[in-house]
């Protein structure tokens, strides 16, 4: 679904931004003058325009807050927060190495930390104990009276931070009485930049921590916990459920069988092209992310550790483990997952429900960007009628 550009991954990334202004997390108008100062590919371009939109929008949320005026404060930090993000995503060269990288990632996370203070609820910052260490997350509450509801756990995929999760689910699930436990496991957001902890197969060693955590937490249902996964995250959230039995269901957004497989794939094609992988990096956007993103995220140093590194990241064998109602979302023109919500659907043997999300509706894309409206209202409606019975 093209949006502003040919590039597919500056295409889908663009409306990716876009797609926020539901939760008042962007205004198109202001994508739209941001975009068109940005040529096809350019990712300096990319990386210097949206970060200055960002330092605008930050400028009007900072008077706002000091004039007093909360509402109009609270928006305008939101949807800096979200251009930081933005403003950042194709740095991945060598993040531990470029400060401007670090400093558009703490601008994103301060002024989304800035806005959630100014929530009618305001959110709760935390830090959820994980083996030696902590991982960030925060509590969203429908209201301050301390009544336990039904509860979302949430994490993100590949690239998701922490901040992004408030507008990618967290602000849906308020509206209709869900309280939300939003955090970065190892491999994203900060616990990679300013931890050092990259992505593991076994995820239910992340996901256990939170549960035990959210069991704490007196706003929190411990019969209705909901585990949630974006992305990547379809398979890691898959995998966490398959080994932890404390949950009342399993979103998948959206299924993910075997996240090897497309690794391989990549590999494969590499292979197949003259120059390998770097005439692809050197042609191709996505390309060039995927695996600059990879070493960083994963710790590796190319494509073939990457290959490597992920060859327990299968639902193959595992599948069977979830006992939980699980609904496996599925997207129509999914550019890396394509397929494979069906397959993982069809090992499943709990209760379980497919939805396929179309490009005649503006939904086909990965994970629904552009359609937060219809993803979120298909998806809360399944949980409400599953949790009421």
């Amino acid at each position: 679904m093209k949006f502003l550009y040919d590039d597919e991954s500056f295409s889908f990334e663009a409306l990716r931004a876009a797609g926020y202004a539901a939760y008042a997390g962007a205004d198109l108008g202001e994508v739209l003058v941001t975009c068109r100062q940005i040529p096809e590919g350019d990712e300096e371009a990319w990386s210097a325009q949206w970060a200055a939109t960002a330092a605008r929008i930050e400028r009007i949320g900072r008077d706002a807050l000091a004039a007093g005026h909360r509402v109009s404060a609270r928006e305008a930090l939101l949807r800096a927060s979200n251009y930081y993000r933005t403003a950042d995503f194709y740095r991945r060269e060598n993040p531990a190495a470029d400060t401007e990288s670090a400093r558009l990632a703490k601008a994103s996370q301060q002024t989304f930390a800035d806005a959630a203070a100014l929530l009618d609820t305001p959110a709760r910052a935390l830090r959820i104990p994980y083996e030696d260490t902590t991982l960030p997350a925060y509590l969203f509450l429908v209201d301050d009276s301390g009544t336990p509801r039904p509860t979302l756990l949430y994490h993100g995929g590949y690239d998701s931070t922490l901040e992004e999760n408030y507008l990618a689910l967290a602000a849906g699930a308020l509206r209709r009485g869900y309280n939300v436990i939003a955090f970065d496991g190892p491999g994203q957001g900060s616990t990679v930049r300013e931890q050092g902890l990259h992505f593991r197969p076994d995820w239910e060693a992340v996901v256990t921590p939170v549960v035990d955590f959210a069991l704490t937490v007196p706003e929190a249902d411990a019969e209705r916990l909901v585990l949630v996964g974006t992305s990547l995250g379809g398979y890691l959230a898959a995998r966490a459920a398959a080994f932890e039995h404390r949950l009342a269901a399993c979103v998948l957004h959206d299924g993910t069988w075997d996240f090897h497989e497309v690794v391989a794939a990549l590999a494969d094609r590499a292979a197949s092209t003259p120059g390998g992988i770097e005439a692809l990096m050197a042609h191709n956007t996505q390309v060039r992310w995927i695996v600059r993103n990879g070493r960083w995220t994963l710790g590796v140093s190319g494509l073939d550790e990457m290959v490597k590194a992920t060859e327990e990241y299968t639902m193959a064998g595992i599948a069977d483990g979830i006992t939980c109602p699980t609904l496996v979302l599925d997207a129509e023109n999914d550019q890396f997952f394509k397929g494979q919500p069906q397959r993982l659907l069809e090992e499943l043997t709990c209760q379980k429900e497919l939805i396929s999300f179309r490009e005649d509706e503006g939904a086909g894309e990965h994970c629904h960007e552009g359609a937060m409206f219809l993803f979120h209202q298909r998806t809360f409606d399944w949980l409400d009628t599953l949790l009421a019975g």
